[in-house]
């Protein structure tokens, strides 16, 4: 009777090549230092949306889109997203809700500004300057948002302590209440 080694099944050489490389890399690597502290000038600490499920759907919705071409005038994946049209569609698409079409028109609907260091995940921030609201995103926790920033680009996320939006932040609105 003959018994073929274990290590020659071709099933059996591929776990032990993975394992072996899992183990490898694990050892091959020091422990990890701490994050060094953010450079931001401003902090952002966690605050808890009224509605969690909501705030994460939404979340994770506008995260999803990341890399979304850009197209002035688009409300839909397939067609592309311009900044008021990629926030009323993860809205309506994952909360069946309808928010008004344009960033200035978003910015004029009712409900309470929030402060900078007051930001939940899902609420909407605004950009602009002298008065005026042309651009907006959603917020996605720790400073960052998600938003579709211009021709030729892509949706994508965004610090808002980054040296163009911090100068052209005019405020954030909560729409989940």
């Amino acid at each position: 009777m003959h018994i073929t080694p274990v290590f020659r099944s071709r099933t059996w050489q591929l776990t032990a090549a993975i394992l072996a490389t899992a183990l490898l890399a694990a050892c091959g690597h020091s422990p990890k230092k701490p994050a060094p502290p953010p450079t931001s000038s401003h902090h952002y600490p966690p605050v808890t949306p009224s509605d969690p499920v909501a705030a994460a759907s939404v979340m994770m919705r506008a995260l999803g889109l990341v890399g979304t071409p850009y197209r002035y005038g688009g409300n839909t994946p397939e067609s592309g997203f311009d900044c008021s049209g990629l926030v009323t569609y993860v809205y309506r698409d994952m909360l069946a809700l309808n928010l008004p079409r344009t960033s200035r028109e978003l910015a004029a609907i009712q409900g309470p500004k929030i402060a900078p260091d007051r930001l939940a995940s899902g609420d909407l921030v605004f950009f602009g300057n002298k008065g005026n609201v042309w651009h907006v995103g959603i917020y996605v926790g720790e400073g960052r948002f998600v938003h579709a920033p211009s021709t030729g680009g892509t949706v994508r996320l965004d610090q808002l302590d980054g040296p163009y939006w911090r100068d052209h932040y005019t405020g954030a609105k909560r729409v989940l209440r």
